[in-house]
């Protein structure tokens, strides 16, 4: 049930331009509007039928804060929320319609702040001890790291402070964002330790000293073959959301922002061939495919790793809108997202009554859970007793 924005993609919907309706503000650039929305909706709906049936079973649903960078969702996995749950049933909404198989990037992010001393930067620059010369040096030493990564890692950052705006002062503070992301958990936390190493290194050079405080992490999405495989014939069954021509003009207009690599990209991780003009996804791509997705991460990662976990990507947008751009906000109250949001309750509704009818199933999920924990037991990236960012938003 996720349902944070993401801050500067203001959009006006339904409107093919980029057009924000408050500068720098936010918009829901990753569909979580739909999100939250149709995972209640689902819950509602299997409740409904346990009402109606008589079967004895239980339904849950988790409001979940903070997807984008805050991994809500990693604190509760820590703090048990998940662990008598025999399943999780969730979606993303996406450009196509697919049962996700694929993985997702463990990430971690962390603070590096360096403290130095400020002197005048002309008269006295020996006196002073630079924090911002520390932040560039570190990262000009994770920048030569990149070559000794694996394929699938990333790093990316992001200045918090840079000392202030004078120049002829020698900047005191410093601090730096990292976000470093890796194929799995392990990988990850190897690559922490080196990306730590580095900022020691920097404030030894500048004669500063520097502190690291983590700030959210996620783990890596770990599949479930036979929910996965519940889930697929439950989608097959209820076939591709079903849009109208005034879903594909608007969606046409929307293509016309796009780039033909967009697009092309949106083929190849559904592991299709690239149709010159298919506005909206027309149909439900196999199991057996290209995997979708993992070159992002979520916190729905923490959950796999504490209970057998299973989701769906629900076309709600034009075929090759990137997500977190004012192009997928524009999208986000039309009628197509409307109608995907929709079908994906119906998609996570049927798959839990197949589960509750289907103990055998559940069981072997279970089994292949288990069995992944005996061998790579889950620990969580977040710390015992970290306590959640708080950000203070503008009056």
């Amino acid at each position: 049930g996720e349902f944070d924005a993401l801050p500067g993609l203001s959009q006006e919907p339904g409107v093919a331009e980029h057009k924000p309706i408050a500068e720098g503000g936010d918009g829901h650039g990753c569909g979580h509007n739909l999100l939250g929305s149709a995972a209640l909706l689902a819950a509602t709906a299997v409740k409904d039928w346990l009402s109606e049936t008589g079967i004895k079973a239980r339904v849950r649903y988790y409001g979940c804060p903070a997807e984008e960078g805050g991994a809500a969702k990693a604190y509760m996995a820590r703090d048990g929320l998940f662990d008598d749950v025999s399943a999780a049933i969730s979606w993303h909404p996406s450009t196509f319609n697919a049962v996700q198989h694929g993985h997702s990037l463990a990430n971690t992010r962390i603070d590096f702040t360096f403290t130095g001393k400020a002197a005048h930067a002309a008269a006295a620059p020996h006196l002073g001890r630079s924090a911002l010369d520390a932040c560039e040096l570190m990262n000009i030493g994770v920048n030569y790291m990149r070559e000794h990564m694996p394929d699938s890692a990333r790093i990316h950052y992001a200045y918090l402070d840079v000392g202030g705006t004078a120049p002829n002062v020698v900047q005191a503070t410093s601090t730096v964002r990292q976000l470093i992301r890796a194929g799995d958990n392990a990988t990850l936390r190897d690559m922490v330790a080196r990306v730590k190493d580095i900022a020691k290194g920097a404030a030894l050079m500048t004669g500063t000293t520097m502190e690291a405080k983590v700030y959210s992490g996620v783990s890596n999405l770990v599949g479930n073959a036979p929910l996965e495989q519940a889930m697929q014939v439950e989608f097959d069954k209820l076939g591709p959301v079903m849009f109208d021509n005034q879903d594909a003009a608007f969606a046409d207009e929307i293509r016309k922002t796009l780039t033909a690599d967009d697009i092309a990209a949106s083929f190849q991780r559904a592991g299709r061939e690239t149709p010159p003009d298919l506005p909206l996804c027309d149909f439900v791509a196999p199991l057996e495919r290209p995997s979708i997705g993992g070159e992002g991460s979520t916190d729905v990662g923490d959950v796999s790793w504490v209970t057998p976990t299973v989701q769906a990507r629900v076309a709600t947008c034009a075929v090759g809108t990137p997500f977190h751009t004012w192009q997928t906000v524009a999208q986000g109250k039309a009628p197509a997202a409307h109608k995907g949001m929709i079908h994906a309750a119906k998609v996570m509704a049927a798959t839990a009554t197949h589960l509750i009818n289907s103990p055998e199933t559940l069981q072997a999920a279970r089994d292949i859970h288990d069995q992944r924990q005996r061998m790579t037991p889950y620990i969580c990236p977040i710390s015992s007793g970290q306590k959640p960012p708080v950000i203070e938003q503008p009056s």
